[in-house]
């Protein structure tokens, strides 16, 4: 990580605020002073703070601001510049072109920004993989820096609400914000929820309720239809660069699969970084505004994502983790000593669970990366892959489906190579390297895919012989292989795969 940092507004006001409401602000700004990493700010930062609506807030900054260094000689008009001042119609907007024109300029190494028009820019101007959010920050130092991350998150575990400690601090802002929360929170003691624990205290919790036909959403606007829906009663993550927060949305696919819902929906407010950052990981996922809900005086936001059966195959993630067979259907090998941290759902019985502590970012994330030097590099968008766990005639097995999300063949360099695959893949950055200067004249790809579905039962190499899958043991998957419909539907009836997940 460089050493050079831009912050934005949004940041500074957050750590610079009387009362701190996301405390990942805090985490930041230690692994920027961990990291020497310089503060920055742009002046439209200064003069932004001094119009703030809270004025301690202001003031505060103004007490504190010995703690960053301001651009002083600000950068002439970079010439791609134009690409997004188009775009710039508010005072706000200019402000971000202004700050983004420093790091295009290579005035400055890095942006750190929680606002989305800066993040979609940088993308337009080419640099988007120089702007982080706090999020993504975090993660790259966490994958980068191992050595440095001081605790672990232990795995995903269901726990009953009886057993949790309602006094503790992780649920201070959901008494804030819901009046009646412990009555609420004592009534479930018998009911479980899934949670994230470390050292004794709760990261992240979520809980999920499975709702009738005849349920009442008469303080739902506009009011619910009638539908079998999986209602997201809490979901809140405080740790993040460890993407518990996809980890959360893959458990509540995979409930809303298992229990045949038509809709899923959740109620939040989007008033703290916190809620703004689960707001876009749902909305990346296919949920939608739909309405409000009232609530003690006060207006929730209600996001539902319609789970019927459908597969959106250029941009999977908005249906997942529902598949289509109309695109390509492949089959490729994975070894053992990565299988399962990529793809920790697919545990084998005979694999220790203490081994795969959930302490990395490619564990929970739902996309993922895979590197490859495959022949056959003719992947696109909505195309389906089974994995095969190496391992011989009976120990090798098929135990996935992922569904494709997009292919990198033009990589500049090593750098670009690392930077691309660095957080969602299971090798280290060191690892990367030997990847990428294996030989020189065959240099591999990237496969980023969604981590869709495990088998419920496995098949061995053995059993794929005998279905006409693989032609015998010579001929066991190695890089990407074509495999057709009907074989597939043969490998699905024999995992027992639930026929809800294929589409057509």
């Amino acid at each position: 990580m460089a050493k050079k940092t831009l912050l934005d507004t949004n940041i500074v006001i957050h750590r610079e605020a009387a009362t701190v409401v996301d405390p990942d602000i805090g985490v930041l700004f230690k692994w920027l002073d961990t990291l020497h990493c310089e503060k920055w700010l742009h002046p439209v930062t200064l003069e932004e703070i001094k119009k703030h609506k809270d004025p301690r807030v202001a003031k505060s900054f103004d007490i504190k601001l010995g703690n960053y260094h301001v651009l002083q000689a600000l950068a002439p008009e970079h010439p791609l510049i134009h690409k997004v001042k188009p775009f710039d119609t508010t005072e706000n907007d200019r402000n971000d072109t202004a700050i983004l024109n420093e790091l295009i300029s290579d005035r400055t190494d890095f942006l750190i920004t929680e606002d989305k028009a800066i993040i979609q820019k940088a993308g337009l101007l080419g640099v988007g993989d120089r702007v982080f959010t706090i999020d993504s920050f975090l993660e790259r130092v966490a994958a980068e820096h191992p050595q440095l991350v001081k605790y672990k998150v232990l795995s995903v575990k269901s726990e009953l609400f009886g057993n949790l400690n309602i006094k503790d601090a992780f649920f201070d802002s959901l008494r804030q914000n819901y009046l009646g929360f412990e009555k609420w929170f004592n009534g479930k003691s018998q009911e479980t929820a899934y949670v994230c624990m470390r050292d004794g205290r709760l990261e992240a919790f979520l809980y999920l309720k499975l709702e009738s036909e005849s349920e009442n959403y008469s303080d739902i606007v506009p009011i619910f239809k009638k539908k079998k829906r999986l209602k997201v009663g809490t979901f809140k993550v405080d740790l993040n660069g460890f993407k518990i927060g996809e980890r959360f949305l893959k458990i509540i696919f995979d409930n809303a699969l298992s229990m045949k819902v038509d809709e899923i929906y959740i109620t939040l407010f989007n008033e703290t970084l916190e809620q703004g950052r689960l707001v876009s990981l749902l909305e990346a996922y296919g949920f939608i505004h739909y309405g409000y809900k009232e609530m003690a005086g006060r207006r929730e936001l209600v996001y539902v994502r319609d789970f019927s059966r459908t597969a959106n195959r250029s941009t999977p993630k908005l249906t997942f983790p529902f598949c289509s067979v109309q695109g390509g259907i492949f089959i490729v090998s994975i070894y053992p000593e990565y299988h399962t941290s990529l793809l920790p759902d697919s545990i084998l019985k005979t694999e220790s669970q203490a081994k795969f502590e959930e302490d990395k970012p490619y564990r929970n994330a739902i996309t993922k990366v895979y590197i490859s030097r495959s022949h056959e590099r003719n992947l696109h968008a909505g195309d389906l892959i089974v994995f095969y766990r190496t391992g011989g005639l009976f120990k090798g097995v098929v135990t996935t489906i992922g569904i494709v999300e997009g292919v990198i063949t033009d990589i500049r360099d090593e750098e670009h190579f690392i930077s691309l695959c660095g957080k969602r893949s299971v090798f280290t950055r060191a690892e990367l390297s030997k990847h990428w200067n294996y030989n020189r004249h065959d240099r591999p790809f990237i496969v980023y895919f969604l981590y869709a579905y495990s088998f419920p039962k496995r098949i061995n190499l053995k059993k794929l012989i005998g279905l006409k899958i693989v032609k015998d043991v010579t001929s066991a998957p190695r890089g990407f292989e074509k495999i057709s419909k009907e074989q597939l539907k043969l490998i699905l009836r024999e995992t027992e795969t639930d026929e809800n997940l294929i589409v057509d």
